[in-house]
């Protein structure tokens, strides 16, 4: 059986350093997002599967012996995962850093494709991982923007709040209206509240909503919470 083409020092360095290179590209953009796993760690994961890539080359030509290079690569794949798990964040009902999680994972599997000298392909998708988190950023937030759920409380001067007024303005901004709980005043003179489930945008100006709601001139405080 034939071994894999042998590889040298020279080589070693220059994927290497390519791995850096790999890692420092996808880990800027990360960390200008204010990511938990940034320009570091996705550096260090670059740099670490392009090694572990050539060292399953290297091992077999060493030792004169035949090895299977996708084994370790196998278990780079797996051990990924548990730093992916790391950087998914839970607040409240809402997810965040699948993303980052993704891309953690995606920049394993170009190290390991500079280690094992497949330099187009590991370009193509250090290219398209690109176009993906810069362009398609723009397109999503700007077509299908992220929703998060919110407990919308308002509370209101009367003893009667206006809830079809609120659900008007709340439309208006895009916002969608899972549930309502309403607590009228029980004597003359007392406040009530209106609280809701909402799903919204990130997109969404807060101060704005704020200020659309208090405009009804029956709302004395508004809130807006995490839904845990």
């Amino acid at each position: 059986m034939e071994h894999a083409a042998s590889i040298n020092e020279i080589d070693m360095l220059i994927r290497l350093g390519l791995g850096f290179l790999a890692g420092a590209i996808i880990g800027f953009e990360r960390a200008s997002r204010r990511q938990v796993a940034g320009l570091r760690t996705h550096i260090l994961i670059a740099v670490g599967a392009t090694l572990l890539m050539l060292l399953s080359i290297w091992l077999p030509q060493q030792f004169i012996a035949t090895g299977d290079p996708g084994r370790i690569a196998a278990q780079v794949v797996s051990g990924i995962g548990f730093l992916g798990t790391g950087a998914i964040l839970r607040l409240g009902n809402n997810i965040r850093g699948l993303t980052t999680a993704a891309s953690l994972w995606l920049i394993a599997a170009v190290g390991l494709a500079i280690g094992a000298g497949m330099f187009i392909a590991a370009a193509a998708a250090e290219l398209i991982s690109l176009v993906t988190l810069f362009a398609l950023d723009i397109l999503e937030k700007r077509f299908f923007p992220s929703e998060r759920n919110k407990i919308l409380e308002l509370h209101y001067k009367q003893s009667s709040p206006d809830a079809r007024r609120a659900i008007e303005i709340l439309k208006n901004f895009g916002i969608r209206s899972q549930s309502m709980d309403v607590n009228e005043g029980t004597s003359k003179g007392k406040g009530s509240q209106l609280r809701l489930l909402i799903s919204i945008p990130d997109v969404t100006d807060i101060n704005d909503l704020a200020s659309s709601l208090k405009s009804t001139g029956g709302i004395d405080r508004v809130e807006i919470k995490e839904k845990y």
